[in-house]
């Protein structure tokens, strides 16, 4: 399947709505290619040379959904610091993940979020959980595994997961005060 910024599925299609089935397991041969196709658009994306070519928008996550298949599949792809600020690279192809714990404080990203589906900029503060415990099956390690994420790692991986039930970012944005100071967030 060709993924890129014409296919990919915008918010202005009912589809980006619709909920996502979960995945049987072993993966099909289809599934399986899908999901390493949707992680090699989140890889090339940010390889200017490649995106200026192949039509290809920054991404560091893609769900399943956007490119026209309902079913519970994100790859994802993050680099950030740890808390000694040496680099970590997260690499990820879940299928069929769930948030099993999430903290009570709260984060969100400075600038606001973007989304491969949606085209147009919506300014405001996307609150999500600071720190959040995901478990899923992951194809890049062939196993059920745990992910204790925090930061903006949760956000991703929580933006992502929205998709599973139809919710597109903007949908978290007070729109009475989209610029709310949420008390005690972490700000990243």
């Amino acid at each position: 399947m060709l993924i890129n910024n014409d296919t990919i599925i915008k918010d202005n299609d009912p589809l980006i709505r619709q909920k996502s089935e979960p995945v049987e397991l072993p993966l099909s041969a289809e599934d399986e290619t899908l999901l390493r196709e949707m992680l090699q658009y989140v890889k090339d994306s940010t390889d200017e040379e490649k995106a200026k070519e192949f039509n290809l928008r920054p991404a560091v996550g893609i769900s399943a959904i956007q490119v026209g298949v309902p079913k519970q599949m994100t790859a994802i792809v993050v680099d950030e610091y740890d808390k000694n600020e040496n680099p970590v690279h997260y690499e990820f192809m879940l299928v069929n993940p769930k948030i099993v714990s999430s903290s009570v404080q709260k984060a969100y990203l400075s600038g606001g979020e973007g989304c491969l589906s949606v085209a147009e900029e919506h300014e405001g503060h996307v609150v999500r959980s600071a720190r959040v415990k995901v478990r899923a099956y992951d194809l890049c390690t062939d196993q059920y595994i745990e992910i204790r994420a925090r930061g903006y790692l949760a956000i991703v991986l929580q933006h992502e997961l929205d998709h599973f039930k139809g919710i597109l970012f903007y949908d978290h944005i007070d729109r009475k005060d989209p610029f709310h100071e949420t008390e005690g967030a972490m700000v990243i």
